[in-house]
């Protein structure tokens, strides 16, 4: 190169036509040395940055169709058990129903069995009544007839006679009412 530099200075006065040629193998040169220079030392660590780079983003874009997979799976269990809630309502609304219709058939059965015990109770009570006040009745229109049969005969009727006589009228009350 240096004789390349020396031919160069040679050749005597320059030629107004004639362009230098030392600024022209100066910048090839340099150029060349820093061409050599990228190549070697700079552009590998541009392109570990950039595969560094582009692994960062693979990795991110891998992370986020894991987290969208997972995102679609938290999205379907939840739907299944929304729709497993929803079911389990409807079946317990459903149950609560039938529960309350079959308490509500309890009570209106027990409700009906309590008034027909009240019923059969009141129509005992007024039979034991309408009993004791016929036998007051017969017991007093006994009596009465007494009186009137020994005011009649002109004597007195003794509490024996008075008692056999309304033995009797009973009875024949009695069969009466059977018959």
């Amino acid at each position: 190169m240096i004789q390349l530099f020396q031919m160069l200075a040679a050749e005597g006065p320059s030629n107004p036509v004639d362009p230098k040629l030392l600024p022209y193998v100066t910048t090839i040169v340099v150029a060349g040395a820093s061409f050599f220079v990228l190549v070697k030392y700079v552009w590998p660590r541009i392109m570990q940055g950039l595969d560094d780079r582009e692994q960062k983003i693979l990795g991110e874009i891998s992370s986020a169709e894991e987290a969208r997979a997972s995102a679609e799976q938290a999205k379907a269990e939840f739907e299944r058990a929304l729709v497993d809630a929803r079911r389990e309502a409807t079946e317990m609304v459903s149950q609560a129903r039938a529960d309350a219709k079959a308490a509500g058939d309890e009570l209106k059965a027990r409700n009906e069995r309590e008034l027909g015990e009240m019923k059969q109770k009141a129509r005992e009570e007024i039979e034991s009544a309408r009993a004791d006040a016929v036998a007051s009745l017969h017991a007093e229109a006994s009596t009465l007839a007494t009186q009137i049969a020994g005011k009649i005969l002109q004597r007195e009727v003794s509490v024996e006679d008075q008692q056999r006589l309304l033995d009797e009228s009973l009875r024949e009350l009695q069969i009466t009412r059977r018959n």
